[in-house]
Order: structure tokens, then C-alpha cells, then sequence
């Protein structure tokens, strides 16, 4: 029989959609109070790959993504997304102009891959909890990102590739910081 192992703890981070960039010092901090400090942000990223949100949030369209200095189980990331869905609300009760000001997708990041958290099922998509799906969108193999045929087009392109890695090595430094011990598969390392 298999050992039943604790998961090791993972790296959160949200990535932030918003036609009004002028709200994004506002979502680092609304975040953090939620979260914890925030100890990573990415450059503001032009969201062009998909006009699927253009209807309920207007355009242009930017990506920022946030990450926290706590680690996390991975099991908390359901809960995780009820609460940015709540934060989703309360932007849109404070900001009258678009339907939407602000979409906030939270994920984990591991050694070997990024989950994101989903409200909408599909057939990649497994159930974690209370109506929220994880989904596996990025792999990282022989040094670099790798998609599958799901992730979402914005992901697919190499534009958030350097972040992402850069969040890869603080994460696998506060591993190291823990005294966790990092092992991965050959091909993920």
C-alpha cells in the first residue's frame, strides 16, 4: 500500500484582468489583507490574446500578476478563490462603470507546474471543492514552460514565462529556507 504523504506548500499568486490599470495599486494591498504580503509583482502585460472578456470589462485589457510571501497548502486554493470572487464583488459595487473592474484568477505554483483555480468545469478540470475546479495550465520540463492543448491562450504565449520562472526560483529559495528538501523527477528539474 502507498504512503499517504503531506503535500509540500506552494507559492500563491493572482493574475489581475482589468480595463481601468489605475485600479491595480488598489488590488495589490486588497490582496495582501487577504493574503499576506505581497512579495512579488509582475510588469503590467497587454491582454490581447482573446476578446473573450471585452463584452463584461471593456478594453483594452492588462494582466498583472501579484504573488505572496506565505506559503500555502495547496488544498486552500478553493477557499482561496471564494474569497477573490468576493473581491471581485466589492470592485464592482465601488467602480459603476464596467460590469466587471477587475477579474482575479488565483493559482499555486510548484517545482513542476501552475494550477489554476476555476469556477467552470470542463473535462481537464478536477473538482477540489465547494463548485471550484483546479486546472494544471502550465508544466515546467528541461528548463522551461510548457503548455497543453487547454491553456489559455494568454498563458500559451512565452510573455509571462520569465515571471513565472522568476517566481519559480523564490519559491524553491523559501523551500531551501525551510529546510524542505527539494526532489523532482529528472525531467522537471
Amino acid at each position: 500500500m502507498a504512503t499517504i504523504r503531506k503535500p509540500l506548500p506552494v507559492k500563491l499568486f493572482v493574475g489581475t484582468l482589468t480595463s481601468l490599470p489605475s485600479l491595480l495599486p488598489e488590488v495589490g494591498p486588497r490582496l495582501a489583507a487577504l493574503f499576506g504580503p505581497v512579495d512579488a509583482q509582475s510588469e503590467v502585460f497587454p491582454f490581447d490574446q482573446t476578446r473573450y472578456y471585452d463584452e463584461e470589462m471593456g478594453r483594452p485589457l492588462c494582466r498583472c500578476f501579484f504573488s505572496f510571501a506565505e506559503l500555502i497548502d495547496p488544498s486552500e486554493i478553493a477557499g482561496i478563490k471564494m474569497k477573490t470572487n468576493e473581491l471581485e464583488s466589492a470592485f464592482a459595487a465601488e467602480n459603476a462603470g464596467v460590469a466587471r473592474p477587475v477579474n482575479l484568477d488565483p493559482g499555486y505554483l510548484e517545482q513542476s507546474k501552475i494550477v489554476l483555480a476555476s469556477t467552470k468545469n470542463f473535462f481537464h478540470r478536477i473538482l477540489i471543492s465547494g463548485g471550484i475546479y483546479g486546472e494544471v495550465t502550465l508544466h515546467f520540463e528541461e528548463n522551461e514552460w510548457r503548455v497543453f492543448p487547454w491553456t489559455f491562450p494568454d498563458y500559451k504565449s512565452p510573455r509571462y514565462h520569465p515571471f513565472f520562472t522568476s517566481l519559480r526560483d523564490l519559491y524553491r529559495s523559501q523551500l531551501s529556507a525551510a529546510g524542505i528538501r527539494i526532489r523532482l523527477p529528472r525531467k522537471s528539474r
